[in-house]
C-alpha cells in the first residue's frame, strides 16, 4: 500500500523563513516528493530553490512543465505560474490568477487532491489573507492529511488561522516541528484511493486550471451567478461553497475568496479616492487660475463666483485626503503578500 508520498506546501509574507526551517527538519531519505507554492512578485527572480537546498538535506529547484515527479526532490514554483500535479509529473501553466496571485496555492493542492487522494500530504504555512484554504478542504475531501503551522508564531496568521476555522485539520504544529512529522508521515500507509471518489467540483476546478474545460459550462456546475463582478475582468462571478467557505470564480477561470475579493475592492477603492482626490486638486488649480485672470479683467462678480466654485473643490479634496490619510490603508490582514520583499530574498 502507496504511503503519503506526496507533501504539497503553500506559503504568503514570512513565508521564505518558515519554509528555511521546514525543509531543515526534513529526513535526507524523504519518501515523497515535495511541491511548494510561495505568493512572489511576477516580475522578480525567485531565489527559493538555492535557499531551501542550502537549508536542509533535499535538493530543490523550480518545477518545469511536464517534469517527471521524483520522491527526495522539493519543487518550487515559478514567478508568474501555477504549479500543479498529474500522475507522475508537473504542470506548470500560466492561467488565470487565484486570490490574487500567481503562483496560487488553491490550485496546486487540488491538482494533487484530484490525481493522488489520500496520500496526499497538504501543508499551509505563515501569509496573509486565506490562499490555501479551499485547497485543503480539498486534500481532506479526498481522504489526505492537513498540516498547519500553529498561527500563534507565524508571522502573518491569516492564511493558517482561516484554514483552521474551514478544515478539519490533522495536525497543529510549530513550523519547527513540520518537517520530522512530515518525514514520519511519508512512510505510514496512505488510505485506499477507492474509499474517497473524486468530487464532481473537484475534478471541474482542476481542469479550469489545467485548461481543459471551459469555464462558462463549469462555473454552471460549480455554483449560481453572483451578483457581483470580477475585480480583474469586470465579468460576472459565480458563487462556489466549501462547506462554510464562500468562494467565487469569473467565466475566464480568476478566483477568489471572499477576503481575497475583498481586499481586491480594498485596492479598488483606494485607487478610485486617489483618482477623485487628483481630480478636484486639478480642477480647483484650473479655477483658481480662471479666478485670477477674470480679477485681472476686472470682472469682479464673474471673478467671486469662480472662487466660490475653487473652494468648494478644495474642500471636497481637503475631506477625500483626510479620508485617505486615515483609512486609505486596509489592515494588516486585508494587505496583499503577493511580491513580499523576503519571498525572492
Amino acid at each position: 500500500m502507496p504511503g503519503h508520498d506526496l507533501i504539497v506546501i503553500g506559503a504568503s509574507a514570512g513565508g521564505v523563513e518558515a519554509l528555511r526551517t521546514l525543509v531543515a527538519g526534513l529526513p535526507a531519505d524523504l519518501e515523497a516528493a515535495v511541491c511548494v507554492v510561495l505568493h512572489v512578485s511576477p516580475s522578480a527572480p525567485s531565489l527559493l530553490p538555492a535557499i531551501l537546498a542550502r537549508s536542509g538535506p533535499l535538493p530543490a529547484k523550480h518545477a518545469e512543465d511536464s517534469e517527471a515527479l521524483g520522491v527526495g526532490q522539493i519543487y518550487v514554483a515559478p514567478p508568474d505560474h501555477h504549479l500543479l500535479v498529474e500522475h507522475g509529473y508537473l504542470r506548470v501553466v500560466r492561467g488565470p490568477r487565484e486570490n490574487r496571485s500567481r503562483p496560487s496555492v488553491d490550485p496546486l493542492f487540488r491538482s494533487a487532491a484530484w490525481r493522488y487522494g489520500p496520500r496526499v500530504i497538504g501543508v499551509v504555512l505563515t501569509g496573509a489573507l486565506d490562499d490555501g484554504t479551499a485547497g485543503l478542504y480539498a486534500v481532506k475531501e479526498r481522504g489526505g492529511l492537513a498540516v498547519v503551522q500553529e498561527p500563534a508564531e507565524a508571522l502573518y496568521a491569516g492564511m493558517p488561522r482561516s484554514a483552521l476555522a474551514h478544515v478539519t485539520v490533522d495536525y497543529r504544529l510549530p513550523v519547527a516541528d513540520l518537517g520530522p512529522l512530515l518525514g514520519r508521515l511519508a512512510q505510514e500507509p496512505a488510505a485506499p484511493e477507492s474509499a474517497f471518489p473524486v468530487p464532481q467540483a473537484l475534478e471541474i476546478e482542476a481542469r479550469i486550471a489545467e485548461r481543459e474545460m471551459g469555464t462558462m459550462e463549469a462555473n454552471n456546475m460549480l455554483g449560481t451567478p453572483s451578483a457581483f463582478a470580477c475585480p480583474e475582468c469586470h465579468g460576472t462571478l459565480w458563487e462556489v461553497h466549501d462547506g462554510e467557505l464562500v468562494r467565487y470564480r469569473c467565466r475566464v477561470g480568476h478566483g477568489y475568496s471572499s477576503e481575497s475579493m475583498l481586499a481586491e475592492h480594498n485596492e479598488s477603492v483606494e485607487d478610485a479616492l486617489w483618482a477623485a482626490l487628483r481630480a478636484l486638486e486639478e480642477s480647483a488649480g484650473l479655477i483658481r487660475q480662471l479666478e485670477a485672470q477674470t480679477r485681472n479683467q476686472h470682472h469682479y462678480r464673474v471673478a467671486d463666483r469662480y472662487a466660490g466654485r475653487a473652494r468648494e473643490r478644495e474642500g471636497h479634496a481637503a475631506v477625500l485626503r483626510e479620508l485617505l490619510r486615515k483609512d486609505g490603508q486596509p489592515s494588516v490582514e486585508l494587505v496583499s503578500d503577493a511580491g513580499d520583499a523576503d519571498s525572492v530574498a
